[in-house]
């Protein structure tokens, strides 16, 4: 006869997400299955159904098809069928027959799932129980979310991300000089901030031509996939809200600056962090708003996190750098004047901070540095550096805390963040090239006339069309402007010797690439054609009047070590954002008119990592206006062998003189002259003042090196390899040994879905542990406890049932067969909201018990590891009888253990508290000093930071213990099979 009756509640051994089902019929062949939840009906052979009967016990929470909850405190079977008696959650007594439990009741819990007989194979505990080990150490790491992407470890880099990504809601200006990496900072902040829980979504606002860019950058570097939003895909999505479409939107500032309905769609979402990309581009003036500012400042207005880039912060003046830290905060932003009168006194503070190396030495040092100091907490610091007396160690370390005291109170250097290649080092050498050539005769007859007619500049401005001084410096715009003089009949390239200089200079460099920018689109376009046809090379052109689209097949043509081309010639546009650094040899085919450019231009190539000397090749016209701007920049400011960062300040007060002396070599020697007494003058006042503060606090090699050793730790910790490698195996990941430290990761037909960069039938990918190697190829990926595959894995274990239940063989000499051992695995819970990030003081922490069948507590004399290795495996019919037999004494040893864990929970609480006030009061204590004096520090950011360790204090108090795995250990006979 059978076991089964109609009404009975059983589930499936081999398809538990079906749920709940009932016995529709049975007889002695077959039994057919009803599982409501999922609308599934199974029929299956009486004599072998993998079917287990459900059957609660004394303290089980159940559930009625009702909704309504009761917990069970007896049972009674009438006609095979199962009545529960116990309490609703009003307490009143009720029953509950088995028919009406709900079909939609799960059994993900150890408990439950355990006691209906489900068990899971020996190495999914094991893994389950590692996993959550790894992930409570990887959580309190220092380096969390700095250590995954693929980045050099850069200290100025690793610095600006740490102290940014650690405040609740960073607004900052990056403002590194060109090619110190501002965009690898933004993707370190962003990726840091969403893996902590402090952002969950951010808007990513670029130049057009360099959404492709950030798109690669973000995935291949950061492992970040973004929506790019266009007209095209907003399209798309018909009424609904296209921003809504995912968690990181990409977005063109052209196309978005110049449509004001998609700008109330993204004013309408919901976002963390607002990224601008270059955004000296924001125009603003105290008279006059600019579409692009006005935009970002409607957005920065409710965002609360917002990163502005730029290389070029005063490039258009003083007034738009304060424009732009308007919107980081425009409370404490509010007046130009009162900005500028407050930098005045920044010479002050540091020459304080040079004096306190100092120290103790001369009283006029001790007297600079009490000028500015408070007196509330830092006098006793200034006493202890003064005195003679003090020890090496007091007075190094009074000079330390001095030292940061004085940076962070003075100057914008908690909102603006400024490297300069000075400060870091480490670039290459840049070396000029200019080639004097004789100016073709078409070009000589138009210079020619202008030294002798000084009408003829205003005539030949109306006739071209172009602009002063663009006419005078760009002779083949000029050229091609007057096309209907028949004696320029010719295209330009065919007359012009610039194109045959760079056809042999391209051929004396061989196969090294070349990048060559021209100032304006038409000149590109045809030195590019001229390339094909004269020299039959193939130079892809890159300028603002091609589709994004065919912009990156030239860059990626060019980028091509193995079959791309020699040469890249580019526009303007391609001197600002785009990076080129794999090359070394830039043709400035013509020179830009202001300072910036020319800098922007250099930056393409001249970046952090570069091996190479940067090779500058500049053709001129001898004693032409081209000339005459080389001298200007060469010899007035230095601008070929560093950057400076005055060049706006430069054109600004020369720029007119400049061009009115383009055509007169003896106004241009005064020119030059006036130029270089400036720059040295503005370049010493500004070493000592403002710069000179951010400089110092751009970059504490302190805590960039601690950060820099803690991701070292996490590149190097051995149990990653062995964790991953259990982990592929478990979750039917194939991995193929390549040499050289790489290995091709494949899914194999048995593989789990939905796994990053794996899809059944596919190649899979190749990766290293090694952050070197996949630092050299762009098509290995990097293996951390950070990348994505690693992170689905112990997601998928750790948020679901994987491996919650086990039951194991444990064969020993000492110990009699047939006796129970149970293995508990504890999880504290303690929900509170992500953006707290909680888990850096509290993560996930498991508490381990081990009894035996008397209650015993085993767990201090058995370790995991000592007892797992000597486990056997069981099949999953014996498996189930075994618990079957043992119900009764499971419940006790289960409830039993509950209570041995509880008593490891106030030592975990307490910790955590430790942990959390030691670093949050401090932290309060330093943001309370600093608002006192430097009022960069928002009140937001205190109140934040005050109600954040309230917040917590309360969630850590209300931490419980919850039963996250259980493996029952049966002993047997050393001779069993």
């Amino acid at each position: 006869m059978s076991d089964f009756s109609p009404g009975q509640r059983w589930i499936s051994d081999g398809e538990a997400e079906l749920g709940l089902g009932t016995i529709l019929n049975c007889d002695n062949r077959s039994v057919t299955v009803l599982f409501g939840a999922s609308q599934e009906t199974r029929t299956y052979s009486s004599r072998q159904a993998p079917l287990t009967r459900v059957v609660f016990g004394s303290g089980d929470r159940i559930q009625s098809t009702e909704g309504w909850q009761m917990i069970v405190d007896d049972s009674k079977e009438s006609g095979g069928l199962i009545t529960y008696i116990g309490e609703d959650a009003a307490g009143d007594p009720c029953e509950l027959p088995e028919a009406k439990l709900a079909d939609t009741m799960q059994f993900d819990q150890a408990r439950d799932r355990l006691l209906t007989g489900q068990v899971d194979r020996n190495d999914w505990f094991d893994l389950r129980f590692r996993t959550l080990h790894h992930h409570h150490r990887i959580e309190q790491n220092p380096a969390l979310g700095l250590a995954g992407p693929r980045v050099d470890l850069i200290p100025h880099q690793l610095y600006i991300a740490d102290e940014v990504a650690r405040r609740a809601s960073p607004r900052v200006l990056l403002a590194d000089e060109v090619g110190l990496g501002k965009t690898i900072e933004a993707g370190l902040i962003l990726h840091r901030l969403l893996l902590t829980g402090r952002a969950e979504r951010a808007l990513i606002l670029v130049p057009d031509s360099l959404t492709h860019q950030w798109l690669v950058e973000l995935l291949r570097r950061f492992s970040l996939e973004v929506t790019l939003l266009d007209e095209q895909q907003c399209s798309a999505h018909g009424e609904t809200n296209p921003f809504e479409a995912g968690q990181l939107i990409l977005a063109s500032q052209d196309w978005l600056f110049a449509d004001p309905h998609r700008q109330s769609q993204a004013d309408a979402c919901d976002w963390d962090l607002l990224i601008v990309d270059e955004a000296h581009h924001l125009e603003w003036s105290e008279s006059a708003v600019g579409p692009g500012y006005a935009c970002v400042e409607r957005l920065a207005a409710h965002v609360p996190g917002l990163l502005l880039l730029t290389a070029t912060p005063e490039q258009m003046g003083q007034q738009s750098h304060f424009s732009r830290l308007r919107l980081l905060d425009p409370d404490r932003y509010h007046s130009l004047a009162d900005f500028q009168e407050e930098e005045r006194h920044y010479v002050e503070v540091a020459e304080a901070i040079d004096a306190l190396e100092r120290l103790p030495g001369q009283p006029e040092d001790t007297q600079r540095v009490a000028a500015v100091i408070d007196e509330d907490d830092s006098q006793a610091l200034l006493d202890t550096l003064a005195d003679a007396q003090s020890d090496a160690a007091q007075r190094d370390a009074s000079r330390h805390q001095l030292r940061d005291q004085l940076l962070d109170r003075h100057g914008t250097g908690r909102v603006m963040f400024r490297n300069s290649r000075r400060h870091v080092g480490g670039f290459p050498e840049r070396r000029l090239h200019v080639e004097r050539l004789e100016p073709p005769a078409a070009y000589r007859r138009v210079l020619r006339r202008l030294e002798r007619d000084e009408d003829y500049l205003d005539e030949l401005l109306i006739e071209s069309g172009l602009d002063h001084p663009e006419v005078l410096v760009y002779l083949d715009l000029m050229y091609q402007a007057m096309a209907d003089d028949p004696l320029n009949a010719e295209p330009w390239w065919q007359i012009d010797p610039r194109v045959t200089w760079l056809l042999e200079r391209l051929t004396e460099l061989g196969n090294d690439k070349v990048l060559v920018i021209a100032h304006d689109r038409d000149t590109a376009a045809g030195l590019s054609e001229a390339l094909r046809v004269l020299g039959g090379l193939h130079a892809p052109v890159f300028h603002e009047g091609l589709t994004l689209l065919e912009r990156d097949r030239a860059a990626a043509a060019f980028a091509d070590t193995e079959d791309g081309c020699q040469v890249l010639v580019c526009s303007e546009i391609g001197s600002e954002g785009r990076n080129f650094q794999f090359c070394h040899h830039l043709v400035m085919f013509d020179l830009p008119l202001h300072p910036d450019q020319l800098e922007q231009r250099i930056g393409r190539l001249d970046r952090i990592g570069q091996r190479h000397p940067i090779d500058m090749h500049v053709p001129v016209f001898a004693d032409s206006p081209g000339e005459r701007l080389l001298r200007w920049y060469r010899d007035g400011m230095d601008a070929f062998s560093a950057p400076h960062g005055l060049g706006s300040d430069l054109y600004a007060a020369f720029g007119d003189a400049l061009a009115d002396a383009l055509l007169d070599p003896e106004a241009l020697s005064e020119v030059i002259d006036e130029t270089r007494s400036f720059f040295e003058a503005r370049l010493a006042e500004r070493d000592a003042g403002r710069n000179r503060l951010l400089e110092l606090n751009a970059c504490r090699q302190e805590r960039a090196a601690s950060v820099a050793e803690a991701i070292h730790e996490l590149d190097n910790d051995r149990a990653l390899r062995r964790y991953i490698d259990q982990a592929l195996d478990i979750f039917g990941v194939d991995s193929q040994d390549l040499g050289g430290d790489l290995q091709l990761l494949s899914p194999s037909p048995q593989m789990l879905d939905g796994l990053p960069g794996l899809v059944k039938g596919e190649e899979g990918f190749s990766a290293t542990f090694s952050r070197e190697r996949a630092l050299a190829r762009d098509d290995v990926q990097h293996l951390t406890w950070e990348h994505p595959l690693t992170r689905e894995m112990m997601a998928r274990i750790l948020d679901g049932p994987m491996g919650n239940t086990a039951l194991a063989l444990l064969r020993h000499p000492s110990i009699p067969a047939g006796r129970v051992m149970v293995e508990l695995v504890f999880r504290t819970h303690c929900p509170a909201p992500r953006r707290l990030h909680l888990n850096r003081f509290l993560p996930p922490t498991a508490v381990r018990v081990l009894l035996d069948e008397s209650g015993a507590n085993l767990t201090d004399k058995i370790s995991f590891t000592g007892l797992s290795k000597n486990l056997q495996k069981v099949k999953k019919a014996a498996a189930r009888d075994l618990i079957k037999s043992r119900h009764g004494q499971l419940r006790e040893l289960l409830d039993s253990a509950e209570q041995e864990a509880e008593r490891e929970l106030p030592s975990i609480v307490e910790a955590a508290q430790q942990r959390m006030r030691t670093s949050l009061d401090a932290e309060l204590a330093r943001l309370e000093a600093l608002a006192r004096r430097n009022p960069s520090v928002r009140d937001e950011e205190v109140s934040a930071l005050r109600d954040e360790r309230d917040t917590l204090g309360t969630a850590i108090d209300a931490t419980r213990l919850r039963l996250d795995a259980v493996r029952v250990i049966v002993t047997v006979d050393q001779e069993s099979r």
